[in-house]
């Protein structure tokens, strides 16, 4: 049997897809598995022992492009597929599937998907509530709930592939390192203050642990503003990494401290220990899926709201969340 995953255009729901993967191999022993990505998810499909191929998919975000899928299509229907499993609930990304022919088209019904998705689940979201559950439901027959427990999301990184990472930046590990991951790509109101990154930059490193930032060129301004902050204590690597030199050198890490994001999903994965810092959004239908995550959240009133931008104005759920106290979450996992 082929299979094809039309896959997300986040790296955390990516993540997130993991376990789908894992019951599809397993429902269907030899199951050559190919997902279709952009390219910025792609190292960490790359990462995954179900996935075979990683096919690219040069839509950006809203992008239509008929023609362009047209040809995709043709592509893929020349693989002889048996089957495609889209993840994400937009219309336009059921097309490419629906045109190159693909005899089964799984999905939730998502956009009036109606005949481009021809096995089609509906979504309860209160009897599916995480996300993670959500994808594995595509794996069971229309109104069939996922089995569960549901083994948590992993992603791989061999200690050749952290060395050959390290020769690459001019990197060696120090005897204790922690990760900061400051970025949120949704928004700023899933950020942390960098003058509270700062803050607990100096706390760790009298614990004697070094501090390495995390995150895509995006957040290179913000990793700058917290290695100000907090002079000779931080290096960062935002920007400076591929996603696949940021996998290896994250499961190096001896914590990770980081914003609901994508890089927290891609450390749960690795099983590192996290300290997760939540704010506008909830570990409600999003949480890192690990056993050793710790998740902070001060579940004010106003949140959470979802928004990208605090509409109020004041980002206490975010400010008020004190260096000190995400301090002492980290002890324990920093002890000697």
């Amino acid at each position: 049997m082929k299979a094809l995953i039309v896959a997300p255009s986040w790296i955390g729901d990516t993540i997130m897809a993991q376990p789908l993967f894992a019951r599809l191999c397993a429902r269907h022993p030899g199951l050559q598995l190919d997902a279709l990505a952009p390219r910025w998810v792609a190292p960490v499909l790359q990462r995954m022992a179900e996935i075979h191929e990683v096919i690219d998919s040069p839509f950006g975000h809203g992008q239509l492009s008929i023609k362009a899928r047209w040809r995709l299509a043709r592509q893929l229907a020349g693989r002889g597929y048996d089957a495609v499993y889209v993840l994400p609930n937009s219309l336009k990304s059921a097309l490419v599937p629906w045109l190159a022919g693909i005899p089964q088209r799984v999905g939730f019904t998502g956009e009036s998907r109606y005949g481009l998705i021809n096995v089609r689940h509906t979504l309860d979201k209160q009897a599916l509530p995480l996300m993670v559950e959500r994808f594995v439901q595509l794996a069971e027959a229309p109104g069939t709930p996922p089995p569960r427990p549901i083994a948590p999301p992993r992603i791989r990184s061999s200690q050749q592939e952290q060395q050959k990472t390290l020769t690459e930046l001019g990197l060696s590990k120090p005897a204790r390192v922690v990760a900061f991951c400051p970025g949120a790509e949704y928004g700023p109101a899933k950020r942390w203050p960098a003058a509270h990154f700062a803050a607990l930059a100096g706390e760790l490193a009298e614990q004697g642990c070094a501090i390495w930032l995390f995150g895509s060129p995006k957040d290179h301004a913000v990793a700058e503003e917290i290695a100000q902050l907090a002079p000779g204590l931080c290096r960062n690597l935002c920007g400076t990494t591929s996603l696949g030199q940021a996998v290896d050198l994250l499961a190096l890490a001896d914590l990770v401290v980081c914003n609901d994001s994508g890089l927290m999903h891609v450390a749960a994965a690795l099983d590192r220990p996290i300290v997760a810092l939540y704010g506008s959004s909830s570990p409600g239908f999003t949480p890192p899926l690990s056993g050793r995550a710790d998740i902070l959240s001060l579940n004010l009133d106003c949140s959470p709201c979802f928004k990208r931008e605090c509409p109020l104005g004041h980002l206490d759920c975010l400010n008020k969340l004190s260096p000190g106290l995400v301090a002492a979450r980290c002890r324990p996992w920093i002890a000697p």
